[in-house]
């Protein structure tokens, strides 16, 4: 081949990557829609579409706040245990009231965030070494606020998981409430604009005047507030609050999303519909694979092909 047909296929390759990357997890999404329609039975009654939606919400929620962080070339692997810890505090104020129960789990992630955000904004520890320390205590800590599992009935919080507005899950309603405001978030408000320029180089903005530390420490404080949104669901749903097991490994679900989504991990740019679909390709992926009565080790296969996928074709676009 001479170096001239190199040259012309050069700009022909770099334009199938960046719509690859654009706008692939879109078509992954869709591909899998109509083959499902196709060959899998009873894939398009509402009962189906629904409970995918609801099982999707609390890793679409988690990923909204690991996108920002992403976004500042970060990384939150407390998640989970934030979810966990939500779950503990529901529970030990639940007799206070179900909103008062709420309003408590979201302010325990809020903390969570802030030590996070504080470790890598003011003491300058590596993002994935601050949030592993906090995925373990945290973790703990939810433990220790509640050894074992614990039912509840309380009206309120049942409603929350269970309960429908016009025919749509209350669950799913929140999730898309708090995308449209994160998505606004991002490209319509000065703190987005800073949280882009801080990841794509930090230097550079501290240098024009940006305020990274406060940057830095809002978007982990907000990644722990919406872990606990999705811990408080989650804990809805099943009626019950379980430390122990909630929130295992949504930082890696999480991730995921997002990565496969189009937020490269180096920061600096966000794609908040892009997390989205990439946890609802995700979620396909492994409904797809079980309807068809494939083992979990493949849909474990196929995700790791998918997030390779992804980070070469950003890899490569760079």
């Amino acid at each position: 081949m001479t170096d001239t047909a190199l040259r012309q296929g050069a700009p022909d390759r770099t334009r199938v990557i960046t719509w690859l990357q654009d706008y692939g997890v879109y078509a992954a999404v869709a591909a899998l829609l109509l083959f499902n329609a196709a060959f899998t039975p009873h894939f398009l009654a509402v009962d189906n579409f629904r409970t995918q939606l609801v099982q999707v919400t609390p890793i679409v929620i988690v990923a909204l706040g690991m996108a920002l962080v992403i976004g500042t070339e970060g990384i939150d692997l407390s998640v989970g245990s934030v979810m966990a810890l939500a779950a503990s505090v529901v529970a030990l104020y639940l007799g206070y009231g179900a909103l008062p129960a709420i309003a408590m789990a979201v302010l325990a992630g809020a903390l969570v965030g802030a030590a996070g955000g504080t470790l890598v904004a003011v003491v300058g520890v590596q993002p994935i070494v601050a949030t592993l320390a906090l995925l373990v205590g945290v973790r703990g800590l939810a433990n220790v606020f509640l050894p074992q599992l614990k039912e509840f009935t309380n009206p309120t919080l049942v409603a929350l998981g269970s309960d429908s507005v016009a025919g749509v899950p209350i669950v799913v309603i929140v999730a898309v409430v708090l995308t449209a405001a994160v998505a606004f978030l991002v490209k319509r408000t000065t703190f987005g604009r800073q949280l882009v320029a801080v990841g794509g180089n930090r230097a550079a903005s501290r240098l024009s005047g940006l305020p990274v530390r406060r940057v830095l420490m809002t978007v982990y404080i907000l990644s722990g507030m919406l872990a606990a949104v999705a811990g408080v669901l989650a804990t809805s749903r099943l009626q019950a609050s379980d430390p122990t097991s909630l929130g295992l490994f949504m930082e890696l679900s999480a991730i995921t999303a997002v990565v496969v989504g189009g937020t490269p991990l180096t920061g600096g740019r966000i794609r908040v519909l892009g997390t989205v679909m990439g946890a609802l390709l995700m979620q396909l992926l492994q409904a797809t694979l079980i309807k068809h009565n494939l083992p979990q080790s493949w849909t474990q296969m196929a995700q790791a092909v998918i997030i390779l996928a992804a980070v070469y074709a950003a890899r490569e676009r760079r």
